[in-house]
């Protein structure tokens, strides 16, 4: 009986350690690349090797910094270094930020003929 329970709490020990392991590894990558100047802490986290911190780290780079000019840019990232970046290049893109986020341009200046008084 006794063998029974040490061979059972080794078993659940196991478990606990190999589903946490499996369930990262499994992770289900985004089915079109990540923008990186506009993706939420969620969207980046579709990506597989990065995680809630590591999207928090980019963001905060994001913010103080500017958008990035290249998936490169993200070797900056503390944590993140080449061999990781590889692993996750082809779900990661550059483009521009959301519109949200970019200034507004300012309406054309009147023409000549809208400032011309009437006849």
């Amino acid at each position: 009986m006794q063998r029974c329970k040490a061979s059972l709490s080794l078993l659940f020990l196991s478990l606990c350690f190999i589903f946490p392991t499996l369930a990262s590894a499994t992770k289900k990558p985004p089915l079109k690349p990540i923008n990186i100047n506009s993706a939420s802490s969620e969207e980046l986290q579709q990506v597989p090797g990065i995680g809630p911190v590591t999207a928090d780290k980019i963001l905060q780079m994001r913010k103080s910094y500017g958008a990035f000019k290249s998936v490169d840019d993200l070797l900056a990232v503390k944590g993140l270094g080449k061999k990781r970046l590889e692993k996750m290049r082809k779900y990661l893109t550059v483009g521009k930020a959301s519109a949200a986020k970019q200034p507004s341009k300012s309406p054309p200046p009147p023409t000549a003929e809208a400032e011309a008084p009437p006849n």
